[in-house]
């Protein structure tokens, strides 16, 4: 098994390769996520890109492939970079000491559409509703219906990543998302994981993810493509 500072270098490849295997698509070893649960992709060797690239272009409209430093090669006549996010990863360090004053939900099947809706209404267009099988959501709810999460998404037997942080417009400077953002966190370490979580580069919420115990480590580059 690799080493954890090899896994964070590159968190597709690995978490396909252990925790997520069973969502594996694999074209000539660039490895890709099953495109119902998430449209990430992961390489090693970037001569390989190209045909595995319009191979996994058949079954989905766009995917992402994520990758610290290296720049995918793509057929043009078939795939266009329809942007590139430059983002960051974030590792935790030492968690500091949170008040909980909400009732936090360990987030069931029955809430899926749910989770997706929420998602969608704050951050439209990349989750998908099989994206909530890759790990755990938990959420606090208000006035009877679901307005803030936090879920697991990348993870190995080394790490889980913490992402969809997603609080309802309206629900929004209360500290819903610290308190859901410490507890999923405070599960991971309980598994005797690492913590961590991508975002982009310049996010308002960096120093939130900072006072939390999350420290910058890396770029973790995320290219956008979408079929012509």
């Amino acid at each position: 098994m690799a080493e954890l500072i090899e896994q964070l270098k590159n968190p597709v490849w690995y978490s396909l390769n252990e925790t997520h295997k069973r969502f594996l698509v694999e074209y000539d070893g660039v490895r890709f996520y099953d495109q119902e649960v998430c449209t990430f992709g992961s390489f090693f060797d970037a001569s390989k890109t190209e045909k595995a690239a319009s191979q996994y272009i058949k079954t989905t409209d766009s995917f992402f492939f994520v990758s610290e430093n290296q720049i995918p090669i793509i057929d043009e006549t078939k795939i266009v970079l329809e942007r590139k996010i430059d983002g960051c990863q974030m590792v935790l360090n030492k968690l500091p000491e949170v008040s909980i004053t909400d009732d936090i939900v360990l987030l069931t099947n029955e809430y899926i559409d749910e989770v997706y809706d929420l998602i969608w209404l704050v951050m439209p267009g990349y989750y998908r509703r099989r994206t909530f099988e890759m790990g755990n959501y938990y959420g606090i709810f208000k006035d009877g219906k679901l307005v803030s999460i936090t879920g697991q998404r990348m993870q190995t037997n080394l790490f889980v990543e913490v992402s969809a942080v997603v609080t309802h417009p309206d629900y929004t400077k209360r500290g819903l998302a610290k308190q859901l953002i410490a507890h999923t966190t405070k599960q991971i370490l309980k598994d005797n994981k690492k913590p961590i979580l991508h975002t982009n580069k310049g996010n308002l919420a960096i120093p939130l993810y900072q006072k939390l115990g999350y420290e910058l480590t890396r770029d973790m580059n995320w290219w956008m493509y979408r079929k012509i």
